[in-house]
């Protein structure tokens, strides 16, 4: 039996790399928040501030993102995903807020490398002329991760304690640490080996080689109009994780969700996302990763505003169901619009910038959402400031097309 394209196993390891560490992180984070409390006392916005530790990553991603240009993407996924381990696999043993924070910071030291800048640098390689629908599908392990993650979480922490549940996450990743090391590779000689073994289309080979050498170096880039205008898009962007995803299962059941429901709410975002990811992922090959990003905008923003209209379950599984489709693509169509706008030739150096961007939004997010759920008793405002933020990202996404960069680039 012969064995399949390599590509497809890579692509997998960046499935379980992006998607475990975003699922445990992001999508369980509320799953662990009422008995964080109820053991420690903290307020949400002393819990939340955790998440704000998000700004780590910004410090991280240009390290590793140049690391990963000059010393290959395995090396890199293996170290993210090993600090990553470590952060699960301590916090069992918190017994104070400063070491929540360390224990947290941690994770998101290794954060950059571990998603964005993996399947940045993997998929376009590996799958040069169907890049799009092949990280529509790798990034959907963050929706797959949500899908899981929240549900293993819960039942862990129902059937044990809080306690284990960081415990299994951390082993998790540790072997998956282990396997990526194993597995993955970008090395052009291993491609074209791959490609004549399993009988693709050679002229894939020529592609990817093209596409390797093809990009912006880091000072032109920063010299870029269309460079800014998509990185602060983006950066407005990842308030979909830190303002929205993370506070949605507290949201729910301030509106009178149950718990179970809210849960089921937040897999049915998953699902969604996938769909997403996968259907926006191929149709940025035919219409460009920037106009669907515009779309992604759109269906976001419609779908939070709708959150905060409420009034019964039914409106607010509608918010979720048209909210998950656009959050979904939104992950896809990152590391797309960076190959796409400013090619591969020194992609991790390009997404370490927008980590470092991105951070400054994470960072700050939970933590002004904490203390507007503090003083309101409910995150509605601060959803309704997110959405509008939305909007702002979609006229920023559109003008960048007035920006100049290298014919052989414009997009």
């Amino acid at each position: 039996m012969k064995i399949p394209y390599r590509g497809y196993q890579i692509a997998f390891v960046a499935f379980l790399s992006t998607g475990l560490a975003i699922g445990m992180s992001q999508y369980a984070f509320g799953q662990f928040a009422e008995p964080l409390q109820s053991q420690f006392g903290w307020t949400k916005t002393q819990l939340n501030g955790a998440l704000s530790l998000a700004f780590v990553s910004g410090i991280t991603g240009p390290i590793l993102g140049k690391m990963a240009d000059k010393h290959g993407i395995r090396l890199v996924i293996f170290i993210s995903l090993l600090i990553i381990s470590i952060g699960f696999l301590l916090r069992p043993t918190i017994s104070s807020l400063w070491e929540w924070y360390l224990y947290s910071g941690l994770v998101y030291a290794g954060f950059p490398g571990a998603t964005q800048i993996a399947a940045g640098k993997i998929v376009p390689i590996w799958f040069p002329k169907t890049k799009g629908r092949v990280m529509g599908s790798v990034t959907a392990g963050n929706n797959f991760g949500g899908f899981t993650m929240p549900a293993l979480a819960a039942s862990i922490i129902t059937f044990v304690n809080w306690e284990t549940a960081y415990f299994i996450f951390g082993i998790i990743m540790l072997f998956l640490a282990i396997f990526a090391y194993i597995i993955v590779t970008e090395s052009l000689d291993t491609i074209e080996k791959e490609t004549i073994r399993t009988n693709r289309d050679p002229n894939l080979v020529s592609l990817a080689k093209a596409q390797a050498k093809l990009g912006l170096s880091l000072n032109e880039a920063l010299k870029s109009f269309r460079f800014w205008t998509i990185n602060l898009s983006l950066m407005l962007g990842v308030l979909t994780y830190q303002g929205i995803l993370t506070q949605l299962t507290q949201y729910l059941s301030d509106e009178g969700m149950t718990y179970k429901m809210a849960t089921s709410c937040l897999m049915m975002i998953a699902f969604m996302g996938i769909i997403g990811k996968i259907t926006f992922g191929r149709a940025s090959e035919t219409y460009t990763a920037r106009k669907t990003l515009i779309l992604s905008f759109f269906f976001q923003t419609i779908g939070v505003f709708v959150l905060c209209i409420s009034g019964s379950n039914y409106i607010l599984f509608l918010g979720c169901f048209i909210y998950g489709l656009g959050f979904g693509a939104f992950g896809a169509l990152i590391p797309l619009m960076v190959v796409e706008q400013f090619g591969m030739k020194n992609l991790g150096s390009m997404m370490g910038i927008n980590q470092l961007l991105s951070a400054i939004t994470m960072a700050i997010a939970p933590l002004v959402a904490g203390i507007i759920h503090d003083n309101t008793g409910s995150y509605r405002n601060a959803f309704i400031g997110i959405g509008i933020l939305f909007l702002f990202s979609i006229l920023l996404t559109w003008i960048s097309k007035y920006g100049k960069i290298p014919k052989d680039l414009d997009i």
